[in-house]
């Protein structure tokens, strides 16, 4: 299994080093807010055409007329795509794995704090069903874009909650018990999981697999947090201790772009407690990389989704 092993320090990157991106093609799932459609925003602005994808045409539509009123000429589309629906996510990739070319995939799209238990479409627990489930299907079908690509990198966004205790897999659809920061938890370390996977069934092809966690920033990740207290607690820590979504779109950016990427690579922001900061190498959660481990939860995903890697 590969480890966050790298020729150099990132300790000096930042987005002004993504030269010119012109011909070159990304997407990005959640891209019409928060990280994605700051991503998407530094993206258009050295070039790229951005395809972004979410769940409603009206949201999407009014991030295209945000990015296009900050980045005139962008090239940018939109494409409607509900994660938590196998149907959606095979109807989306059939168009583009016939015609596109994928540069650069961002699973970036999730769900956070679900304050009860809810299913997908397919009767998966929501966060899990959501933020793995969904990227592991919505990867497997866009291969063939991705293969016409020089040089495609598959860029996973995790989280800090990958480390946590509670994000252990035994109970991957939480039908045991569950917990809203639980489910999160073992969502961003299936993402984990899931792209040391991918990376070595990848190897000696010519796509990138990468996970990255953006620090501590606010999004719309925290839409579903409750109660005043939280609220209060949520308005008061934002400008403190978490980052911006700007900031927070840098551990994206740099594992798509650096040539210093390593395929299986870990990366978040180097400042105090990986809150913030320039991007870096970090530590894979305790065992993420035990192949027994990663085996299993590749097999259940194929298993849940349907969905086999055609690699």
């Amino acid at each position: 299994m590969q480890t966050t092993r790298h020729a150099r320090s990132a300790a000096h990157w930042s987005p002004a080093d993504l030269g010119d991106l012109t011909g070159r093609t990304a997407l990005i799932t959640g891209g019409n807010s928060g990280i994605g459609l700051e991503t998407a925003r530094v993206l258009a602005g050295h070039g790229a055409r951005v395809i972004l994808a979410g769940r409603s045409r009206s949201k999407l539509n009014e991030a295209v007329t945000d990015l296009r009123a900050d980045r005139p000429g962008a090239r940018l589309d939109t494409m409607l795509l509900d994660l938590g629906s196998l149907a959606s996510i095979a109807a989306a990739t059939s168009r583009l794995a016939a015609t596109e070319t994928i540069d650069l995939l961002f699973n970036n799209a999730g769900v956070m704090n679900v304050p009860d238990r809810r299913a997908t479409a397919d009767g998966f627990e929501l966060t899990v069903g959501t933020n793995h489930l969904g990227h592991f299907a919505l990867t497997a079908g866009l291969l063939p874009a991705l293969r016409r690509a020089e040089a495609a990198r598959v860029v996973t966004v995790s989280a800090i909650a990958a480390t946590w205790r509670s994000g252990r897999l035994d109970d991957l659809m939480s039908e045991q018990r569950y917990g809203a920061m639980s489910a999160y938890a073992k969502s961003k370390r299936a993402n984990v999981l899931f792209t040391q996977e991918l990376a070595r069934r990848l190897a000696g092809t010519t796509i990138t697999a990468v996970v990255v966690h953006p620090g501590s920033a606010m999004t719309n990740l925290q839409r579903h947090s409750q109660g005043l207290m939280t609220r209060i607690v949520i308005a008061l820590t934002r400008n403190i201790v978490m980052g911006s979504p700007e900031g927070a779109a840098w551990p994206s950016l740099y594992a798509a772009t650096s040539r210093d990427v390593a395929s299986g690579g870990f990366y978040g922001p180097a400042g105090r407690d990986q809150t913030s900061g320039t991007p870096k190498p970090v530590a894979l959660p305790r065992g993420a990389d035990d192949p027994a481990t990663v085996g299993r939860l590749w097999t259940e995903s194929e298993r849940l989704t349907g969905v086999r890697f055609a690699i």
